[in-house]
């Protein structure tokens, strides 16, 4: 089994290559601030059973604190430089072992290593403030090479700085009425699919949070990120085989030989 990858909702998805399993931007939450989960259940315990976890960048809904105390003892946590100053609360986690890094650092984890790759987003922990922290990707290689980007917009150094890949999680949507800059929608992560050339793609940060109170407000924006995805990807990127995944589904995709 090359790689089996499972979307829990949101940005966190399992990766489990060579008997490796890594957590991408762990969110076990049913509310957080003002959002509140509207489609799928919670992770079960088992999506909390990984070597390592991944956080992309310093936002409450990727880097989320209670989440991360939920890993077991002794779990890498693999997060921007910077992070611990800019968020007290990880240093309650003393049982957790952080790794902090940069684009172009490379970690290894079990029998995978993982590469981090830049991302453009505005990854601050709060909306106003100094940029303590870069917002980052990671490709997982392994038998395979998969590549989380967290949260990004389009750059014209992506393709290069993400190199040659199996597998893409990308970022579809997201939990609100509008898409901010920094973002990929569907249109933008077709073509930033285009850019990179994976063998598959998987969908993700789209159809699970969503501001209270707002249910009637632009509800295609949480419904139709997925589907839509798929629609743009096979005219844009028609080679690449799209895995539209449920909350708590899996798929082995098809790698290189």
């Amino acid at each position: 089994m090359p790689v089996e990858i499972t979307w829990w909702g949101h940005a966190t998805c399992t990766v489990e290559d060579s008997g490796t399993r890594v957590l991408t931007d762990p969110l076990f939450a049913r509310r957080l601030a003002h959002l509140r989960r509207r489609r799928g259940e919670l992770p079960p315990p088992r999506a909390a059973e990984a070597q390592a976890a991944l956080v992309s960048h310093l936002h409450a809904d990727h880097l989320h604190v209670p989440s991360l105390a939920k890993l077991a003892d002794g779990t890498q946590i693999v997060l921007p430089r910077g992070a611990r100053a800019a968020v007290p609360g990880l240093r309650r986690l003393r049982r957790l072992r952080f790794v902090e890094v940069e684009p172009g650092d490379e970690v290894r984890i079990g029998e995978v290593t993982v590469r981090v790759v830049p991302a453009r987003h505005d990854g601050r922990r709060v909306p106003v403030g100094p940029h303590r922290a870069p917002a980052l990707g990671f490709v997982v290689e392994g038998a395979a090479r998969t590549y989380f980007a967290g949260d990004t917009g389009l750059f014209d150094e992506m393709a290069e700085a993400v190199g040659e890949v199996d597998v893409a999680l990308l970022p579809v949507g997201g939990w609100g009425p509008f898409l901010g800059h920094g973002h990929l929608d569907a249109a933008l992560a077709a073509e930033a699919l285009a850019r990179i050339a994976p063998r598959s793609a998987v969908p993700v940060h789209f159809g699970t949070y969503w501001p209270i109170g707002m249910d009637a407000v632009r509800p295609h924006e949480f419904h139709a990120p997925g589907a839509e995805f798929v629609r743009q990807a096979a005219l844009r990127a028609p080679e690449v085989a799209v895995h539209l995944l449920a909350q708590g589904e899996s798929v082995r995709p098809e790698v290189a030989k």
